[in-house]
């Protein structure tokens, strides 16, 4: 008979053998690496979890709206909103009116001139090319690595993403899960560097009446942190938000959503793990910065048609965009 110390040694040393030989050199080649080719949508696939969105996904999300009520998820882009780093955001009317008067009628026109980190200021939505990471090929170069394991070599071009550009992501018109975490911890808004735990997550869906099986394949998940409230303040962009925990992030993972979202980034650096968790190996992607102010007006509905359309630009690592929620 095994004595304890044998048995507890022996589980150790299977669980270590069955860990992904993620730094070793000779698991990574272009055609097959750690988390690529996509376990569900193969080598080719640059859609990811917007896959899940077939009519019959959007047959059931259409068929929860009741009375045609919408309340906005995110905030308008504006000079002056907070954004990380150094990014940039300008609008400008090159003259009013653009266009001088023209035609029997005297009509005047005017336009707009943006320049921004479009895909990556404000409500904003990252795509499959925006996180990557570094690793050692088995030839022993080293490569930056992103979704599906596409290279950089493939992508980088100053006018554009070769591959993985947003365009490549389908329209997510789907059931939105709203968890309220801010109700179900009775506060106003989630503490600075708040872990946020799958305990947390599994007790805020009980407290709304629901349970982890309520979620299906293809759902948005929305969370409110209650960082919305300070919103255009810079410690938005600029603090430390609250952030998914390791547990969390595989549950989140099992989940199959096509996107989670949150009103600040969900995550914390300088590792970023549900960036690179979530997007780069799984292509589930991030809603980030959202606003849940209208849905703090009497609404009790946690489960509703959800749209966010990101704005096909060729080669742009993210997206701006205007999300609903549609009772």
């Amino acid at each position: 008979m095994k004595s304890s110390f044998q048995k507890q040694f022996i589980t150790a040393i299977l669980f270590f053998l069955s860990l992904p030989t993620v730094n070793t050199a000779s698991a990574q080649t272009r055609a097959e690496g750690p988390w690529w080719p996509n376990k569900l949508w193969g080598a080719d696939d640059q859609a990811g979890g917007s896959n899940w969105i077939t009519p019959e996904k959007i047959l059931k999300a259409v068929s929860l709206v009741k009375t045609g009520q919408y309340v906005e998820l995110g905030h308008p882009y504006e000079w002056g909103m907070p954004m990380t780093g150094k990014r940039t955001y300008n609008i400008f009317i090159p003259s009013f009116p653009t266009y001088p008067p023209t035609g029997k009628d005297s009509m005047v026109f005017n336009d707009e001139y943006v320049t921004s980190e479009i895909g990556q200021v404000g409500t904003q939505f990252d795509g499959p090319g925006h996180p990557g990471r570094q690793i050692k090929m088995a030839d022993g170069h080293l490569a930056d690595i992103f979704y599906n394991g596409v290279n950089g070599d493939e992508m980088k071009n100053p006018y554009g993403l070769q591959k993985l550009g947003v365009e490549h992501v389908k329209p997510i018109i789907t059931r939105g899960i709203y968890i309220d975490l801010v109700a179900y911890k009775g506060v106003g808004a989630l503490p600075d560097d708040y872990e946020i735990t799958k305990a947390d997550v599994l007790n805020t869906l009980s407290k709304q009446g629901m349970k982890a099986s309520d979620i299906e394949p293809g759902d948005a998940l929305l969370f409110n942190l209650g960082w919305w409230k300070l919103w255009p303040d810079k410690k938005t962009t600029e603090g430390k938000p609250p952030y998914a925990d390791a547990e969390l992030i595989q549950w989140l993972i099992s989940m199959k959503p096509s996107m989670v979202g949150s009103d600040a980034i969900l995550d914390r650096g300088p590792d970023f793990m549900l960036h690179e968790e979530l997007i780069l190996k799984n292509g589930i992607f991030n809603l980030e910065y959202m606003n849940f102010e209208h849905m703090q007006a009497g609404n009790k509905q946690n489960i509703f048609l959800f749209i966010f359309t990101p704005v096909p630009l060729k080669g742009a690592t993210g997206s701006p965009g205007r999300p609903l929620a549609i009772f």
